[in-house]
């Protein structure tokens, strides 16, 4: 069986099937955030008749005339009163043109860290505002987590447009300064709509009273955002997950290393390296569902089969040797603080980078980025819980990872607590370094560390 690479960005779609966008929504508290995502779910058709009946009978009993759709997910905040918590809430719902997986983030201030997470994998961000309020402390967290997370595409969603009598003039203030605030954080695209989620203008349907708006609507803009799924043209690799020897006479010579290709494409007859070790080799084969293939890419799962016998285990790296990464023991990257232990120079903790697990030390903490303007706060001392701060590492082992802006999934990392196997911090590689004057920088790198 042959496999040909996609020939754009749009043609798996059209080859295989509908399209997958993975977006996250993000928005202060009472900003209209369960409201739009029950609206999204509900004028899609994707929510189940029981659903739907129950949140009819929950409105009726409170004296609503309408369907509350904010109930489609208040089920998240009984849990939250029972004390159980719950970081990030995924929805799945899809349309006739795409399907969607969406990572509804909690609003409050506390709880930045775990917009982190929901968005980690986002190709695009909704961030509500409060059209009464306009651009808050909140906002502009947000819209610095996403620029710091790399997500291709922001949607500011001006909310309850209903409530200033669906101004153009208020719209319009709040799209420029988010804008401005935008492109200065980096952020590659920004699409400003609005919208009143509670009576449904420009979630799904165009609004009836807002026709100086002939832009997208919420869901038509995600139904049509382009998203580059092509994986040429982007660094290639493949972390190895487990090493395939069956114990049997007729695949007594059978050696493959199975995984799941991180970025890029493969192909068989492509030189390739194996990090950290530095070995080279040549693909001679690649499996994919237990049939060879000529070329595979990512997010596929595989097994490779090289040309030479070489020592190769779990958390080793593949890649083509021409776009091999150097493997290095010394990490500058941006973190964000997720346990409620404060992280603090000295600290040994593991650090898990793709398949691998390594032993590692906090040399230093260099500052802590204020989001609320962008600032730095040289030589913090500690991380809080919800605090984002760039950190110098020192691992046990060389680790051949990339920058975070050139491979999301190879450039990004945990910390975790060797004690309890929690985990500590979010880490992002190659975010520019700056706090730590050079002779303190000399001090760490000159300085000896016992693992």
């Amino acid at each position: 069986m042959t496999v040909n690479p996609p020939a754009t960005a749009t043609e798996p779609a059209a080859l295989t099937e509908v399209s997958l966008l993975r977006f996250a929504t993000a928005g202060s508290v009472d900003d209209g955030k369960s409201t739009l995502v029950g609206r999204l779910l509900h004028d899609s058709k994707s929510v189940l008749a029981d659903q739907l009946e129950a949140v009819e009978r929950a409105s009726a009993s409170r004296g609503q005339e309408a369907p509350d759709l904010a109930l489609l997910t208040d089920g998240l905040r009984a849990e939250r009163e029972q004390g159980i918590t719950i970081d990030v809430a995924y929805r799945y719902f899809a349309t006739p043109r795409r399907r969607f997986i969406l990572a509804d983030t909690p609003g409050h201030v506390q709880y930045t860290r775990n917009m982190v997470t929901g968005a980690s994998t986002a190709e695009l961000a909704v961030i509500l505002v409060d059209a009464r309020h306009g651009v808050v402390e909140q906002t502009r967290r947000h819209a610095a987590v996403a620029a710091l997370l790399r997500v291709p595409h922001v949607v500011l969603a001006v909310n309850k447009m209903d409530l200033v009598g669906y101004a153009e003039d208020v719209f319009a203030t709040i799209a420029a300064e988010f804008t401005k605030y935008a492109k200065a954080l980096g952020v590659p695209a920004v699409t400003t709509i609005p919208i009143s989620a509670l009576e449904g203008d420009n979630v799904v349907t165009p609004s009836a009273t807002m026709d100086w708006y002939a832009g997208p609507t919420v869901l038509e803009h995600l139904e049509t955002v382009q998203i580059d799924h092509d994986p040429r043209g982007r660094v290639t690799r493949f972390p190895v997950q487990y090493v395939i020897r069956p114990q049997t006479p007729e695949y007594r010579d059978y050696r493959g290393y199975a995984g799941k290709i991180a970025s890029g494409i493969f192909h068989v007859g492509q030189p390739v390296t194996v990090l950290p070790s530095g070995h080279t080799s040549t693909i001679a084969a690649i499996d994919v569902l237990g049939e060879s293939v000529d070329a595979a890419w990512a997010p596929q799962s595989v097994t490779i089969r090289l040309a030479d016998d070489i020592d190769i285990s779990r958390g080793d790296m593949i890649a083509p040797t021409e776009q091999a990464p150097p493997a290095t023991q010394d990490i500058q990257a941006t973190v964000c603080h997720l346990h409620d232990t404060a992280l603090t120079p000295g600290a040994r903790v593991l650090l898990k980078h793709t398949t691998r697990t390594v032993k590692a030390i906090v040399k230093d903490i260099p500052d802590r980025l204020t989001l609320d303007d962008l600032s730095h706060h040289p030589a913090p001392g500690s991380l809080a819980a919800n605090d984002i701060g760039r950190v110098v590492l020192r691992t046990s082992e060389p680790l051949p990872m990339d920058a975070y802006g050139d491979c999301r999934r190879t450039g990004s990392f945990l910390l975790i607590d060797p004690a309890d196997g929690s985990t500590l911090a979010a880490g992002m590689a190659g975010a520019a370094f700056a706090g730590a004057d050079r002779a303190k920088r000399a001090e760490l790198d000159d300085a000896e560390w016992d693992f």
